[in-house]
C-alpha cells in the first residue's frame, strides 16, 4: 500500500510548501482538496493554475493521486432544494475534472447528508428519500467519471446516512458503474461499527481508504486522536484489507491539527503509518 496524507492535515501553509513538509517527513503523496472560492484549488481553477500544481508536486517527489471537497456539507446532492443538488452535481464534475489534469486517480464524494450539526445545524433530510436523490445524482454523474477515467470514491461520513456496510454495499451496486465504489474512513466507522467487517463486506469496491483513529469513550468530534492513541485495532485492518487484495492509496486524514508546532503532527503521522504497515 502506498502511504499518502491528507491536505488538510496541514498547518497553514501553501501547497507547495506542504508538499515540500509530505516529502520531508516520509510520505508519498498528497490527497488535495477543492474549495470553493478560497485556496489554491477552486471552482474557478483553469487548466494551467492546475499544471503548475501538478509541477509543485513533482518537483516536490509527491504523487498528486485524489481530490477531496468539503462543499459537500454546504450543497448535499440530496437536497430538498433541486438547485443546490444541481450545484452539488457540477462541484463533482469539477473535481473530476481537477483530478484528471492533476493526474489523480479518485475523487472523494459524500453522497448525501441526512443530518449532521457540526455542518447544518437543524437541516434534516427524510432518509429514504435521501436514498434515492443521492443515487439519481450519482448515476447522474458516473458517466463524466469514466469520461475523464477518474473514480469516485464515496466516503462514509458522520451524515446519518448509509449507516451500514451492508447499506453502502446496495448502494454502490445500485449505481452500477466501475468507476463508482467506496472511499472507506477507517475511523469514521467506530462510532457505530467494526471497520474490518466494513472492509470484508465492500471488498473490491473500495477505491481509496482514510487512515483516522478514534476513542469511543469519549464521543463526538472530541473522540478523534492520533494514529495509535485510539480504539481501531489497526493490526485487524491491515490483515483484513490484505484478504480483500487492497494495495492502493491509505490516506491519512488528521483533523483537528495540533495548536501548537502543528508540523509536528506530519511527522507523528508518518511514524505511525510506518508502524501500522510494517514498514518499521
Amino acid at each position: 500500500m502506498k502511504k499518502g496524507i491528507s491536505i488538510w492535515s496541514f498547518p497553514a501553509m501553501s501547497l507547495n510548501d506542504s508538499f515540500a513538509l509530505a516529502k520531508k517527513a516520509g510520505f508519498e503523496g498528497v490527497e488535495v482538496a477543492l474549495d470553493e472560492k478560497n485556496g489554491e484549488i477552486t471552482l474557478n481553477s483553469t487548466e494551467k493554475d492546475l499544471l503548475e500544481i501538478k509541477k509543485q508536486a513533482s518537483n516536490n517527489g509527491i504523487e498528486l493521486y485524489s481530490v477531496a471537497s468539503g462543499l459537500y456539507w454546504s450543497y448535499f446532492l440530496n437536497d430538498d432544494d433541486e438547485k443546490v443538488r444541481i450545484k452539488a452535481r457540477d462541484i463533482v464534475k469539477k473535481q473530476l475534472e481537477c483530478a484528471s489534469v492533476l493526474g489523480c486517480e479518485s475523487i472523494l464524494v459524500i453522497p448525501g447528508c441526512v443530518n449532521a450539526e457540526f455542518a447544518a445545524p437543524g437541516k434534516i433530510v427524510d432518509y429514504e428519500t435521501s436514498y434515492y436523490r443521492s443515487l439519481e445524482s450519482v448515476k447522474l454523474v458516473k458517466e463524466y467519471a469514466a469520461q475523464y477515467k477518474v473514480e469516485i470514491g464515496l466516503e462514509n461520513v458522520w451524515n446519518k446516512f448509509l449507516l451500514s456496510p451492508l447499506e453502502m454495499r446496495s448502494f454502490i451496486d445500485a449505481v452500477d458503474s466501475e468507476w463508482v465504489g467506496s472511499y472507506l474512513d477507517i475511523g469514521n466507522t467506530l462510532a457505530f461499527g467494526y471497520p474490518e467487517h466494513w472492509i470484508s463486506t465492500l471488498n473490491k469496491r473500495i477505491k481509496k481508504v482514510h487512515f483516522k483513529d478514534y476513542r469511543t469513550e469519549a464521543g463526538g468530534l472530541h473522540g478523534f486522536v492520533d494514529l495509535l492513541a485510539g480504539d481501531v485495532n489497526y493490526p485487524a485492518v491491515v490483515e483484513m484489507l490484505g484478504k480483500v487484495g487492497y494495495d492502493g492509496w491509505v490516506t491519512a486524514e488528521m483533523i483537528p491539527n495540533y495548536k501548537y508546532h502543528t508540523e509536528t503532527i506530519i511527522y507523528n503521522t508518518s511514524n505511525a503509518m510506518d508502524a501500522i504497515l510494517g514498514r518499521k
